[in-house]
């Protein structure tokens, strides 16, 4: 597309922060229209005051750190919510067979080394990535006991939610799901085992773990590995205050289904600090449809204020005689 000398690879964002903001800190929309004289600063500041000083570092193919300082007008959040798995919290979840990225499963089943298995993986989570594991695993011959806390009627499932001509792999998960209850499972599935209304109490050294359900009895399986996938958080360390205040809560950490970014939703610009934007998870669309949205309404919003911009500086220039 031509665009090449836009990207900058390979780089580390370690902060980023407004250099010139007014004396109250306001994040008002209306900070951008207050007079001269209010702010006591000069035209050329006044272009400083708005952006956004970026600063990070390149890694080079010798693993030196290059780095480098960046102003901007507009900033766009887009960095996703995978940089921190979401954990169980209990004992012996740092066991070496207990992974939290499906990146790491889908390697080792790449590899080879679930082939075979005769203990099954078992997958903890009733969400998409979840599912992903499950039908990785299934397309593989890979054993699975699939674990979750809800019941399977619970209509904030996010199998319920998705239509099923445009998901069928989804739905055949949550069909699995119904199916192969471990009280009474079918021969649909011989190799998927579901573990409803279960949470895990602990990891054994010896590869076992012990489950329970809702209504008190205990499970002990032995496994060949285990995944919790019950989503992950965003990692903002590099914004004030790691982002607490731009969500809906103010002071509570960023998540993607409690607590978003609060945007616009005709422009996706934060409704807390002018001239920052997000999309994607960060505003709580999980799906890649509708990132096409959030870039689209962005671009939109920015074109607008530049020719708006443009124009100004064409009245200006008007009436100073400048043609």
């Amino acid at each position: 597309m031509g665009i090449q000398r836009n990207f900058i690879d390979n780089t580390y964002i370690t902060s980023v922060v407004r250099p010139y903001r007014e004396s109250n800190d306001s994040v008002s929309h209306d900070s951008e229209d207050v007079p001269c004289e209010k702010t006591h600063i000069d035209k050329e500041n006044e272009v400083l005051k708005k952006n956004w000083e970026i600063h990070g570092y390149r890694r080079a193919a010798d693993g030196a750190h290059q780095p480098f300082c960046l102003f901007a007008e507009n900033l766009v959040l887009a960095t996703g919510t995978f940089d921190a798995p979401a954990r169980l919290e209990v004992h012996g979840e740092n066991l070496s067979y207990v992974s939290h990225s499906i990146a790491e499963f889908e390697e080792a089943v790449g590899k080879g080394m679930l082939s075979g298995v005769v203990d099954p993986v078992l997958i903890v989570g009733a969400g998409l990535t979840a599912a992903d594991a499950v039908l990785c695993a299934h397309n593989n011959n890979i054993p699975v006991i699939h674990a979750f806390r809800r019941r399977l009627n619970d209509p904030s499932l996010i199998f319920k939610q998705l239509p099923k001509k445009l998901y069928p792999e989804y739905h055949k998960v949550y069909h699995m799901m119904c199916t192969q209850v471990s009280s009474a499972a079918s021969n649909l599935y011989p190799s998927y085992t579901s573990y409803p209304e279960h949470c895990v109490l602990s990891f054994k050294p010896d590869m076992k773990c012990v489950l329970q359900s809702t209504s008190g009895p205990k499970k002990v399986v032995k496994v060949s590995m285990a995944l919790v996938l019950i989503g992950s958080h965003p990692n903002l360390f590099f914004l004030k205050e790691q982002g607490r205040g731009l969500g809906s809560h103010h002071n509570q950490p960023i998540t993607c289904k409690g607590n978003p970014v609060k945007i616009d939703p005709y422009t996706y610009e934060s409704c807390k600090e002018p001239n920052l934007f997000a999309l994607g998870p960060l505003v709580g669309d999980n799906f890649i449809r509708f990132l096409k949205g959030g870039a689209l309404a962005i671009t939109r919003c920015l074109e607008l204020r530049q020719k708006k911009t443009r124009h100004r500086i064409v009245e200006s220039g008007s009436e100073d005689g400048v043609s």
